[in-house]
């Protein structure tokens, strides 16, 4: 059984999400969310937002960043928990991952306008709060906005995502690079949403290996982009590599995602929390 409402992965319009930093946490206070983590990607100017207004209405707030790794073939997400938001190594770590988005943009533009889809690129930037963070997510709402797909699900069926129109392989931040930026700014890595990265068991298995004599500490079992049946198999994996289990929606905005903030089942009870030795007083 959960002490409180954890949620540990959410995204605010500093990064791909919809709301500002302050409307996520009043929604996360609205669901019965009690200790949230704010984790845009690869930026965290929301947390200073987001912390005014988690104590105007008593929420507790994790500061988190989620940063974007190139794993072998893989892209792979490293959420950063209880980071310390001003320390160095981690400032000038994710400002090389920001440098490298615009450059992406511009590419996955020029590959969706082979496939007949014009003016992308101005498209997404208008659906950006944050100009320096523009990612695949940007594209997606202006592709449904353009009524080229019904939904941000389907756009990541038929566009943007590998083989797909618009598809740009990246390379962003090395996973041990990313985890040492993490833990030099005092927090925890995790692996985000493992089950949506399309890997064998063998792969998988090498990947948690690596991020584990990194220094990565936890994974996220219970998350938006799990299934049910996928809770227990993380669970299990986190057992066998001596892993701390995290608990997150990705909540982006209403009604966009398969989880809303906060609106999780528990991990199961096999589990080690990652936040089992906070102080949560």
């Amino acid at each position: 059984m959960l002490p409180q409402n954890i949620d540990l992965h959410c995204h605010s319009n500093v990064s791909d999400g919809m709301l500002p930093p302050a409307e996520v946490v009043a929604r996360a206070v609205a669901q019965g969310v009690t200790v949230l983590a704010l984790t845009d990607h690869d930026d965290v100017a929301g947390l200073s937002e987001a912390r005014v207004a988690a104590n105007e209405l008593g929420l507790r707030l994790i500061n988190g960043v989620e940063i974007s790794v190139s794993w072998g073939t893989h892209t792979v997400h490293i959420v950063g928990l209880n980071i310390d938001p001003e320390h160095p190594v981690l400032a000038a770590g994710l400002a090389t991952i920001r440098a490298g988005r615009s450059e992406r943009a511009i590419k996955m533009a020029e590959q969706l306008a082979k496939a007949g889809v014009p003016d992308s690129l101005s498209g997404a930037y208008q659906h950006t709060g944050n100009p320096n963070l523009i990612g695949r997510m940007h594209f997606a709402r202006y592709l449904v906005a353009q009524g080229l797909v019904k939904d941000v699900r389907t756009v990541f069926k038929k566009y943007l995502v590998k083989g797909k129109p618009g598809y740009v392989s990246h390379q962003w931040a090395d996973m041990a690079d990313a985890v040492n930026w993490i833990r030099a700014s005092g927090g925890q890595a995790v692996v985000a949403h493992p089950g949506r990265y399309q890997m064998g068991s063998a792969k998988m298995h090498e990947l948690l290996e690596a991020f584990k004599a990194a220094g990565g500490e936890g994974i996220e079992v219970v998350t938006g982009s799990h299934t049910p049946e996928q809770y227990p198999h993380f669970a299990n994996l986190a057992q066998k590599f001596g892993l701390l289990s995290s608990r997150g929606s990705d909540f982006h905005a209403p009604g966009e995602g398969y989880r809303d903030i906060g609106r999780l089942p528990p991990l199961p009870e096999i589990c080690t929390p990652i936040w089992r030795d906070w102080n949560y007083q």
